[in-house]
């Protein structure tokens, strides 16, 4: 009898390596089509970041992120309202006021000296 994977076509059928299922074939053409999307995604979503991204940057954008969700999610700012002994309107206000700088103040910019 065939198994499972030996009635599917042949652009679908996977190999066994290493104990994982791999897809056959395809493989350098995918790989050329993500990077091509993530250019895309960086360029048009500022959270993900570029390579001159310097690290205080990237975790400032986690800091917005997180909190413009938690601000978003009505169940999680009551949770946090609860969780506080404030309103959640205060919550709300302070989760604003900390998305101007999550992080403190932004580092000194170092100079080249060239």
């Amino acid at each position: 009898p065939q198994s499972w994977d030996d009635r599917r076509p042949p652009s679908h059928r996977r190999a066994r390596r290493s104990g994982r299922l791999v897809r056959e074939g395809k493989m350098a053409a995918d790989r050329q089509n993500i990077n091509k999307s993530w250019d895309h995604i960086q360029n048009k979503y500022v959270g993900t970041g570029h390579s001159d991204m310097t690290k205080f940057e990237w975790a400032s954008n986690q800091h917005r992120d997180t909190a413009a969700s938690h601000i978003g999610h009505y169940d999680m700012l009551s949770y946090f309202a609860v969780a506080q002994n404030d309103s959640i309107g205060r919550v709300r206000y302070q989760l604003l006021e900390k998305m101007l700088q999550p992080c403190g103040a932004p580092p000194a910019k170092q100079e080249d000296e060239s």
